[in-house]
């Protein structure tokens, strides 16, 4: 995750923690993250409130992360897509890389990504956690 500034991360807010994407007025494809032109050339969309409920597509384990994630590791990361369609890269908590499999139901959840800084101010954002 590269550094951004406190005010670029605030105008993401509803899109990065909230899983805000938009839905093209005309055919009714939703995306995520928003797009400004549909695959049908319309330009007019809607705020869209994505549920955060998905399958897993495929995963992986990460053993050797950048240090900022370091004391995480290791961790999963995996392809979730979601119930309305898009399709969105994202780790997967609170479960080993042996206990997941393709075609799990996740759900969104929100957590810690990392602390930043000598102050630690910490980052938080969406993951996702298997349905049992």
């Amino acid at each position: 995750m590269h550094r951004q500034s406190p005010i670029l991360r605030w105008r993401k807010f509803p899109e990065r923690y909230r899983l805000e994407g938009n839905r093209c007025n005309r055919c009714g494809i939703v995306y995520f993250p928003k797009k400004e032109l549909c695959e049908c050339s319309c330009k007019e969309f809607s705020s869209f409130q994505l549920s955060g409920k998905g399958k897993i597509l495929t995963y992986t384990e990460i053993k050797s992360s950048p240090e900022e994630f370091s004391e995480m590791t290791p961790y999963c990361v995996g392809i979730i897509e979601l119930a309305e369609g898009p399709k969105i890269t994202g780790q997967i908590t609170d479960a080993t890389v042996d206990e997941l499999k393709v075609g799990d139901d996740v759900e969104q959840v929100f957590r810690k990504f990392l602390a930043v800084g000598d102050s630690g101010v910490i980052h938080y954002g969406v993951k996702f956690k298997k349905i049992e």
